[in-house]
């Protein structure tokens, strides 16, 4: 028997997905059984789509009736049927500005069509992208005339400590899109009000799920809004450092099993709650 959480939301690389980007037998295990007590499991993630399904059909979130949430936020997809509800996407007026902006700062940008990333560039950096969503990679010489189609999502690419001087300059340039980052080296960038706590508030409506419900999991500025909007919004243990203390709960890490931790304790109750971290 659960605490009365219905829905378990979960960010998926350096979260759900260990370093070598699998789900543990453990996290695997503690999430069938979540379903089977009726729980919806809901796979949330900065990846696009096509880097998402092979996982979701791990989980059997296609059997279960359940859905993943894409792009930050910027799709939202029914995995009974594979089917789209709800996309939002940037205008190719509004990638071929980012991608102006990216080259006056000096960073690289990817974008995606349905099955391809585009860049100028092969960066380190966006080879991780790559080596993560096992996307055909587009590396053409005219990014804007390339991309001639709207895209969901859009990532700038640089040393960490460089894409943090360019955030600002970022938010001051474009105040109406979304901004966040996924990595410390991946700044992402999705249509206005996309993140995953607006398309998690438009899934909770679809299924009747209230938020209070809901339990949500990550480990970094992209996951921050669905954490605050949860229920009960939790860090695995490798949360990046600055927002350690903006969740209710803290678990192990995403190596140790953080989020059959959260089953264990929330769902299948074989402990009351944590102490707040």
């Amino acid at each position: 028997m659960n605490l009365g959480y219905k829905m378990l939301v979960l960010d998926m690389d350096d979260t759900l997905l260990t370093d070598d980007h699998i789900i543990s037998d453990k996290n695997k295990e503690l999430l069938l059984k979540a379903q089977d007590e009726g729980v919806k499991v809901v796979l949330a993630s900065g990846r696009p789509t096509p880097a998402m399904l092979s996982f979701a059909r791990e989980l059997e979130l296609d059997r279960y009736g359940s859905y993943i949430i894409s792009y930050n936020g910027g799709t939202l997809i029914d995995m009974a049927d594979e089917s789209v509800i709800y996309s939002q996407s940037l205008s190719i007026k509004n990638i071929h500005d980012l991608y102006d902006f990216a080259s006056e700062n000096k960073v690289d940008i990817i974008t995606y069509s349905s099955d391809s990333i585009f860049s100028e560039s092969h960066s380190k950096y966006i080879q991780v992208e790559l080596d993560i969503t096992k996307m055909h990679f587009d590396q053409v010489a005219d990014f804007k005339q390339a991309v001639d189609f709207d895209g969901v999502k859009c990532i700038l690419l640089e040393e960490p400590s460089r894409l943090q001087e360019v955030k600002p300059l970022l938010e001051s340039a474009f105040p109406n899109l979304s901004i966040s980052f996924s990595k410390p080296f991946f700044l992402e960038v999705t249509q206005t009000g996309i993140d995953k706590a607006a398309t998690l508030e438009r899934l909770s409506k679809i299924t009747g799920i209230n938020r209070e419900q809901i339990i949500a999991v990550g480990n970094a500025g992209n996951d921050l809004s669905m954490v605050e909007y949860a229920g009960l919004g939790v860090w695995v243990d490798n949360v990046t450092p600055e927002l350690r203390h903006k969740a209710d709960v803290i678990v192990a890490s995403n190596n140790n099993d953080g989020v059959a931790e959260v089953v264990e304790k929330f769902i299948l109750k074989k402990e009351m709650l944590l102490e707040v971290q």
